[in-house]
């Protein structure tokens, strides 16, 4: 398992090649062991395999090929709607429709979904996550008929391997371990555990490619921009109001 873990690769080309039923059941079985909140399992997993679904989902992932183009797309909601009628109809008054249970829902699909990739990968499939879901959940909502108190919070695609990248770069462990308490960055540290990725070759490539000055400007100025992120997170907060959270 922890040689699972280690070559973990975000793969985005896929053969056309089917994963098995059984394969899939025992990856799906493998994610609802996941430790979940007071053994609620306040989540719910989409699957998609039919190709005209894959097709109305692919826009909502900003028409990336990987997601019609893997066999089996995975979208792991925040679901308090099953668990709410489970109490209404054993006479009990739910009282999850809240930013606290919004919270343990989303950590519960993410447990979830993290289980069901590790589980892929040890089966030899790849798997990359869709971070596309949260900026699109009003049109995924719609397509996947989702109820009021579902929310979708990640899409995973899976199927088998149509290339082989390198691992991808990490700060190291020292950049996000602490001991006992915070230990607050200072200016040396922010340099020593950022030195070995601003020094790659990738990266000056692409501060070549972007004429930015420093990498951390590829992020704020090209990949995630502040005007993305306001517009995103308005959208995916009124999303949250519309899907029953938020009324208490």
């Amino acid at each position: 398992m922890l040689n699972t873990i280690f070559n973990h690769r975000s793969i985005r080309k896929y053969k056309n090649t089917p994963v098995a039923e059984k394969d899939l059941h025992e990856i799906l079985e493998a994610g609802t062991r996941a430790s979940t909140t007071g053994n609620m399992q306040v989540y719910s997993i989409i699957v998609t395999r039919d190709e005209e679904m894959k097709k109305r989902l692919a826009p909502t992932h900003f028409n990336q090929p990987m997601a019609t183009q893997a066999p089996v797309l995975l979208t792991f909601c925040a679901d308090i709607n099953r668990f709410n009628k489970w109490c209404e109809q054993r006479n009990a008054e739910p009282g999850y429709d809240n930013f606290l249970w919004f919270t343990n829902a989303v950590i519960d699909a993410m447990l979830v979904a993290q289980n069901c990739c590790i589980a892929a990968e040890a089966k030899g499939l790849g798997i990359c996550y869709l971070g596309t879901t949260t900026y699109t959940a009003d049109k995924i909502i719609d397509i996947l008929e989702l109820p009021k108190g579902v929310i979708p919070i990640t899409t995973v695609v899976m199927g088998y391997a149509d290339e082989n990248p390198g691992l991808t770069d990490r700060l190291p462990l020292e950049a996000v371990i602490h001991y006992e308490t915070y230990n607050d960055y200072t200016p040396e540290m922010i340099d020593q555990i950022y030195e070995e990725k601003e020094s790659l070759e990738s990266t000056k490539a692409l501060l070549d490619e972007n004429k930015k000055e420093t990498f951390a400007q590829i992020f704020t100025d090209n990949r995630y921009k502040k005007a993305d992120n306001l517009h995103f997170s308005k959208v995916f907060f009124d999303v949250l109001k519309k899907q029953g959270f938020f009324n208490q």
